[in-house]
């Protein structure tokens, strides 16, 4: 699970509001839901205890857990029955590792056995130039098999009904929806794809033909779509057959990088959450920053803020691949900003406002380093600290999420 692409570099800078006066500790709880939701991918195997279940459980929306972790699913449905559990499946490749002594696991963290590819469905296995498979390099064991034939589509998604099914899980998460045909393996293409589009054209054959497996067996489909930004119309090519998308690298991928307004950037990503909400589908979102980042932390939630309506979700990531615990839980996450007005609109070059009943949301989407843009907010608003403010001074890639009392 990872692909990221490089953006600039972060310089260090504040961010600016004019203070008045304190406002009321009890704004935080204006009346309605919060207007956050989150997710918490479980996915390393790391020890749980009933606690910790419970807990996420009741503050999460949706958690991904690997096959052989159903044990906890009773726990977690008993702490919140709203919840709703994701099983790991990758979409993309079979796992030697979890082939012993040419057994397949009981199972497994794809939907095909490599054991039982190996031996009865070799035409499967992707193949370079030379006849080679392809291993994801980086990832030992990862063999990357053909999305593309019909044969291992029904096989994938019959498999992953199943066990899912029998398993209590909600829904799938497919990991690993590609979009360049060297991911991977940098610089070499599969032989029977030897383009991006061609790659691409099979992984929305995949996501067809399936579909009718998952939707008869009332089971939901989430796919990784990282970095669909950066191909024109990938990531509504993809979810029109999917419940959902999940954006592996989104707006901010480390401390010091956070992506900008360009053609492939912020507006692209926040329209991720738009398009999908619009559709009735899942988008979750998952920045990358460590905790106590303060810039990045509300750059990412004031984007999320201008797209989100019902049903996405975000949580962020410190270390890539480190999927254990979950994410902190921020107190914004419990704001009651109320409902949208609207849609997100232009307050200024690249720069956003989305206003809410109870609150409004604004973003500098200028590159970083860019000079501090002042907007006046027209009437009286409370900051992160407390503090009543009438307008915000913002530098590039950054962001304010502000509450009134309503």
């Amino acid at each position: 699970m990872r692909w990221l692409k490089a953006v600039p570099l972060l310089v260090a800078t504040t961010i600016a509001a004019t203070t008045m006066t304190t406002v009321p500790a009890a704004l935080a709880t204006t009346a309605g839901p919060p207007s956050v939701r989150s997710f918490w991918l479980h996915l390393n195997s790391s020890p749980t205890s009933d606690e910790m279940l419970r807990t996420e459980a009741q503050r999460r929306s949706y958690i991904v857990l690997n096959a052989w972790e159903e044990s906890l699913i009773p726990t977690l449905k008993d702490a919140n029955p709203a919840v709703q559990v994701f099983v790991y499946k990758d979409l993309s490749s079979t796992r030697s590792y979890a082939c012993r002594d040419g057994v397949d696991d009981r199972q497994l963290p794809a939907g095909v056995g490599y054991c039982d590819a190996d031996r009865n469905h070799p035409e499967w296995f992707l193949k370079d130039a030379n006849g080679k498979r392809l291993e994801y390099s980086g990832y030992s064991g990862h063999w990357q098999m053909d999305v593309g034939n019909a044969a291992y589509q029904k096989a994938w998604a019959d498999n992953v009904v199943s066990s899912g099914k029998a398993s209590g899980f909600d829904g799938v998460f497919m990991d690993n929806a590609l979009f360049p045909c060297d991911a991977y393996h940098e610089g070499v293409c599969p032989a029977k794809y030897r383009t991006d589009a061609a790659f691409q054209d099979a992984y929305k054959s995949m996501l067809a033909n399936t579909r009718g497996s998952f939707t008869s067996a009332g089971l939901k489909t989430v796919a990784n779509l990282s970095n669909a930004r950066l191909h024109d119309g990938a990531w509504d090519a993809y979810t029109e057959h999917l419940d959902g998308g999940f954006d592996e690298w989104w707006l901010t991928f480390d401390d010091t990088n956070l992506l900008s307004e360009y053609p492939e950037g912020w507006s692209r990503q926040v329209a991720e959450i738009a398009t999908n909400e619009a559709r009735g589908k899942l988008a979750w979102v998952q920045p990358h920053f460590n905790q106590g980042a303060d810039q990045p932390f509300r750059y990412a939630l004031a984007g999320y803020l201008m797209g989100t309506g019902k049903t996405a979700a975000i949580a962020e990531l410190a270390d890539t691949d480190r999927y254990d615990n979950a994410s902190p839980w921020h107190p914004e996450y419990d704001w009651k900003l109320g409902a949208p007005s609207g849609a997100y609109r232009s307050v200024g070059t690249n720069v956003f406002r989305r206003d809410f009943a109870c609150g409004t949301v604004v973003v500098n989407a200028n590159r970083t380093g860019s000079s501090a843009v002042t907007v006046k907010l027209g009437g009286t608003y409370a900051d992160a600290k407390g503090s009543s403010v009438t307008s915000v001074s913002l530098p590039g890639t950054s962001g304010a999420i502000l509450r009134k009392s309503c």
